[in-house]
């Protein structure tokens, strides 16, 4: 044990000084002009098939029972449908579900980064990605290595590890799995595209080389302090008595243990060193051949002194490194969720996933019986920007769903509902599962226009470009939905009710929409680094516009949220109304009178505007 602290210590005194505070209180300037998407990596793409997990690879996950039979699942099939491997038993579909494996892996996100950079994308939020038995990757087995199944060589990699001491970091190795996700940085930064990932340091999994050791040793094992023990096992029982507080009370999630500071001291400077592994995997002072920052899962479980020490170490490596937390439900009982403000001061996060963005935009759009107006959809807006620096608002990052929450084209389908609170059929019988009409999904597009020329940073969860849906946990974690694939018609329903019979095609019309909007963002700077100023809040007509501005250029975005056309002649004061105005954008929107800002709007429609001196 000597030996691994001299060792961590050793790593610990290598690190670059700290840097001065003012320049850790800025966020990253790329972080103003990003336009994220997010990847679930199991059901993003199946590059390599000769990597697939095997059942041994998903055991030490819940459901713990092993399945007869079991396979990799189709990426293809119709989801709901029950597998014959699914069919023994009556544990249902959402039982079963959390069994399977579709093969997504990173040979098949290196495929599709074409396909993410024609898209316009520049940014790439990968939920996690180190070795796990889950599908979800929340429950580690270790840090320091990407999941083996995600790599090219799974069992070269097991034999890696097992030369390895995992709590000495002299001691690790890369394997092919890390060398390719290094691969992937190269060549996504080579197409101008950076990469964060999720770092899940609050709990580990079952699997835990640190908790696999106190479970094999007990109060002799040098990490027993590592977690909340509650009861150890005794030798003198058949019984297993072993037992350890988990998140939430989630026994296969063990949680690390904390005292007023955040995280102790062993995991304190495990996870030090894990910041450093992948930031800097060379160690040669430059930052440049690893990621670019972190998403910190259920960052309220730790104590913010530690995620400030964090913010530390990790800009002291790269200044520019972008930090997000998971600051989302303070009481999602009573469906409060947390100003995020404390997280947000300059010395601990950039800027948090902005859900409660999220909620009044569905309530504003999507809504009929619990629809706010548009001047208290601008008041809710206001408070939002208010609570945050000007800074943070311009990198918060903004999405409407994600692999927590049911998919933006379901919220609507599915509208009135709460927001995260039983929106999918696992826990809600009645949510409907079917696929959005066309009418669904141009609310889905106006929505998607708000969001591309609102303050902040859009964020696109994997496939809802391409027009897939579902609710929420497992069911938006579909396999992505490619051009190249045919796929089986949705017919089934997870406790058999009546449904439509579904057909499940790449949407090409959504594809491109989302293409231009991400173009319009992308080349006109006010919209990432704009002012930004509310210009009509129409609560009658259910109208709404806003201008946003950057030097001398200007953009202008009228929105008219209601389900007739409308024609909107909106008022400017002298300096606006002398500049020649012209469509960036529209969807189906025309100008009354060239130059002017008089313009006829289909229902649920927008358009974008830019203003130029005459």
């Amino acid at each position: 044990m000597v030996a691994v602290l001299l060792a961590c210590a050793a790593i610990h005194v290598s690190l670059p000084p700290i840097l001065v505070a003012s320049q850790h209180s800025r966020v990253p300037s790329w972080a103003k002009e990003a336009v994220w998407y997010q990847i679930f990596p199991e059901r993003f793409r199946n590059g390599d098939p000769a990597n697939d997990p095997r059942i041994s690879d998903v055991q030490g996950s819940w459901p713990h029972e092993k399945p007869v039979d079991w396979r990799i699942s189709s990426w293809t099939n119709d989801w709901y449908q029950l597998q014959p491997w699914e069919l023994t038993g009556d544990r249902g579909f959402y039982y079963h579900v959390q069994h399977r494996r579709y093969g997504g892996d990173l040979q098949g996100v290196i495929d599709r980064l074409e396909y993410l950079k024609s898209l316009g994308i520049n940014a790439i939020y990968f939920n996690p990605l180190f070795e796990s038995p889950s599908l979800h990757k929340y429950d580690a087995t270790m840090y320091h290595h990407i999941d083996n199944n995600f790599g090219p060589d799974p069992e070269g990699d097991r034999r890696i590890w097992n030369k390895e001491d995992p709590s000495n970091p002299l001691s690790w190795q890369w394997t092919s799995a890390d060398k390719l996700f290094l691969q992937l940085i190269k060549e996504a930064h080579a197409s101008g595209i950076r990469i964060i990932i999720d770092g899940v340091f609050n709990h580990v999994g079952m699997t835990f080389w640190a908790l696999k050791d106190v479970r094999e040793k007990g109060k002799g094992s040098a990490f027993n302090d590592w977690f909340i023990i509650k009861q150890w096992d005794d030798p003198n029982t058949s019984e297993d008595e072993f037992d350890y507080e988990g998140w939430n009370g989630v026994r296969e999630l063990p949680e690390v243990r904390e005292d007023a500071s955040g995280l102790v001291a062993g995991p304190r400077e495990h996870v030090r060193n894990i910041v450093r592994r992948w930031m800097d995997p060379n160690g040669d002072g430059d930052p440049s051949d690893g990621i670019d920052g972190w998403r910190l899962d259920v960052a309220e479980k730790v104590e913010l002194p530690f995620w400030r020490e964090f913010r530390q170490w990790v800009r002291s490596i790269n200044p520019e490194a972008y930090i997000v937390g998971e600051v989302w439900w303070e009481d999602w009982r009573n469906g409060k969720m947390f100003d995020a403000s404390p997280w947000l001061q300059g010395d601990a996060f950039d800027a948090v996933m902005n859900y409660r963005w999220a909620r009044e935009v569905g309530r504003f759009f999507k809504d009929r019986r619990n629809k706010i107006s548009a001047s208290e959809f601008d008041r809710r807006l206001a408070t939002l920007r208010d609570d945050y620096r000007e800074e943070v608002n311009s990198v918060l990052m903004n999405l409407m769903d994600s692999h927590d929450t049911d998919r933006l084209s379901s919220q609507i389908v599915n509208t009135d509902s709460d927001y995260d609170r039983h929106v999918g059929a696992s826990d809600n019988q009645d949510y409907d599962v079917r696929k959005p009409t066309e009418k669904e999904i141009q609310i889905q597009k106006l929505i998607l226009l708000f969001q591309m020329c609102y303050l902040g940073a859009p964020t696109i969860y994997y496939g809802d470009e391409a027009g897939m849906w579902g609710g929420d946990d497992p069911d938006e974690r579909k396999p992505m939905l490619w051009d190249d694939m045919t796929y089986e018609n949705e017919s089934h329903h997870p406790h058999e009710k009546p449904r439509p019979s579904d057909t499940n095609i790449f949407n090409k019309d959504l594809f491109e929409f989302y293409k231009s909007l991400i173009t319009v963002r992308r080349t006109h700077k006010p919209l990432a680094l704009g002012s930004y100023r509310t210009l009509l809040a129409d609560n009658a007509r259910d109208l709404f516009s806003f201008i946003r501005i950057a030097g001398n250029e200007h953009v202008l975005v009228m929105i008219n949220n209601s389900e007739k056309e409308q024609q909107l002649n909106l008022p400017l004061d002298d300096r606006l109304s002398s500049l020649k105005w012209t469509v960036l954008f529209s969807m189906n929107g025309s100008l009354t009178k060239p130059g002017s800002v008089t313009v006829t709007l289909p229902a649920k429609s927008g358009i974008v505007m830019g203003g130029i001196d005459g």
